[in-house]
């Protein structure tokens, strides 16, 4: 009976191991597609071009060094394993993060852009060589996408549809605003010039409400990183003060949970104070 007892325990635990060893593949393949995926999408709207093979390598390579180098220096495993899997959401954040700052560089270089074409038009200029004389002489990544646009103008894309694809890649209020203004000078005429020069005073003066707000926020934002990073501070105060009473919160299951807790107590509480300081205009 032992003996029966045993074997259907290790065919038992053998199929929960092939079973888990398949989840767990199939959740790799599942997460490197969506990987190489998003990530691949992100970085070509910068106009980067990169193997997707690469970029999965390296992503799994520094979380790899990362997981290595924290057992190294706290000898806690699960620590480790932790910090590794969350380097793998290192990538798609970073992507996220140039996305936005592109976003707003572009929104900051739209206004001049707009001022400078109204002059053009003024001047008698026709608007498809004014936006590629203005292309030719701005910077990234406003430059960048009005020059794509041009580039799929010429290659028989109408105007209308390469507006739309521009607003598709920059969907910001202001690039919707300069999207329409031109779109409706295309269907109906009238003074475009004006108009234009109408939007950009707009957008200034929202750029400028926006920096006011976003210095007005600023304590704010400061405060929800320093919450979330004085629970840290003070854990290895104490660790270097009393090693020995630091012992239960690192090596317990007890102080698992509550270190569990306190993350995502703290996850929490930067996520409101971000939301509140977070005022749109």
């Amino acid at each position: 009976m032992i003996f029966l007892f045993i074997a259907c325990v290790t065919i038992l635990a053998g199929l929960a191991c092939w079973l888990l060893q398949g989840w767990i593949g199939a959740a790799y393949r599942r997460y490197r597609n969506a990987f190489s995926r998003q990530v691949t999408a992100g970085m070509s709207e910068f106009f980067l071009f990169v193997d997707p093979a690469q970029l999965w390598l390296a992503n799994l390579c520094g979380c790899a060094a990362l997981a290595l180098f924290c057992y190294l220096a706290s000898g806690m495993a699960w620590l480790a394993m932790a910090l590794g899997a969350m380097a793998l959401l290192v990538p798609q954040y970073l992507v996220a993060a140039m996305r936005r700052r592109r976003l707003r560089r572009f929104d900051e270089q739209l206004p001049d852009m707009l001022r400078t074409l109204a002059s053009a038009l003024r001047a008698g200029s026709g608007l498809q060589p004014a936006l590629r004389h203005i292309v030719e002489r701005a910077a990234p990544p406003l430059s960048q996408e009005f020059g794509l646009m041009l580039r799929q103008q010429r290659m028989g894309v109408p105007l209308e549809q390469a507006l739309l694809a521009l607003y598709r890649r920059m969907p910001t209020e202001a690039a919707g605003l300069a999207v329409s203004a031109l779109n409706i000078s295309l269907h109906t005429g009238g003074n475009l010039a004006e108009t234009l020069e109408r939007i950009a005073d707009t957008l200034r003066a929202r750029l400028h409400l926006l920096g006011r707000i976003h210095a007005l926020t600023a304590q704010g934002r400061l405060q929800a990183w320093v919450m979330a990073g004085m629970p840290g501070a003070l854990a290895l105060a104490l660790q270097y003060v009393d090693p020995a009473s630091m012992h239960y919160l690192w090596h317990t299951p007890a102080g698992w949970a509550a270190l569990g807790l306190i993350v995502v107590l703290e996850a929490a509480g930067v996520m409101f104070i971000r939301r509140i300081v977070a005022i749109d205009v």
